[in-house]
């Protein structure tokens, strides 16, 4: 898998950011990679790989730590107070190191002074998911039901903020419909609740998702990647999604 050989590469550069005067010492005891997001996510599914990879890498145990809350603003910002001395990590993303900074006020942290970069992971599209009883099979599908029934289709999305909520905050604004956007604490709790039915459609990162929808549990409509994503050959709408379209 991509995302193992680009954890083991993550690994490899730790293991030189901590070279140097540190090199003999780093680390000599547990480091903690912080999860800002619930248990089962898209994020929380990476960093379970990254930590294995690096604690074969370093010789010492990296532990997965999940501290949820305010769009993994909590969480992002308990690493930027934590002593910079390498053994308080933080998993960030596109929502945490990017759009929240933007979106709030005060996000209690700054990406450009608070934290220094180790590398990138993985980039993953964002995907239109529905429940297998929703009757849509394409964009269009989706928009022509929520236009005739205005207000009453419920969008499920991770929490407020991230990727799959603003996604779907701009297909509502440019597709001119009106529905129900419901956001959850995270992706784990979204999952459940769309694999129960309770929630018929949403816009989530694919790696929480992808085993249900290729066991037929759930519905890959559309993905919001450039072109046809190689996992799912029998996505319904294999068009990326524009603007135009709507």
């Amino acid at each position: 898998m991509r995302a193992l050989l680009i954890a083991a590469a993550w690994a490899a550069a730790l293991c030189c950011f901590a070279s140097g005067t540190r090199a003999q010492t780093y680390p000599s005891r547990t480091v903690i990679l912080v999860v800002p997001f619930p248990p089962g996510g898209g994020v929380d599914a990476l960093a379970r790989i990254v930590a294995e990879r690096l604690t074969a890498a370093l010789k010492q145990s990296v532990v997965v730590e999940n501290r949820v809350g305010a769009g993994g603003n909590l969480g992002t910002r308990a690493v930027a107070k934590a002593e910079p001395d390498g053994y308080t990590l933080l998993l960030g993303h596109t929502g945490t190191i990017s759009i929240n900074p933007s979106l709030y006020a005060n996000a209690g942290y700054d990406p450009r002074k608070d934290f220094a970069p180790i590398g990138l992971i993985a980039s993953m599209p964002v995907a239109l998911i529905a429940h297998p009883s929703f009757p849509a099979k394409t964009v269009a599908d989706v928009i022509a039901i929520a236009k005739k029934d205005p207000g009453k289709l419920n969008f499920g999305t991770s929490a407020v903020g991230t990727g799959g909520y603003l996604t779907a905050e701009y297909f509502k604004s440019v597709a001119d419909l009106d529905m129900t956007i419901v956001p959850y604490r995270g992706t784990g709790p979204l999952m459940n609740d769309l694999l129960g039915g309770h929630v018929p459609v949403s816009f989530g990162v694919l790696p929480p998702a992808i085993g249900n929808i290729q066991s037929g549990n759930l519905r890959a409509i559309a993905v919001t990647a450039s072109k046809r994503f190689s996992l799912l050959p029998r996505c319904a709408d294999r068009r990326r999604i524009r603007p135009a379209e709507f």
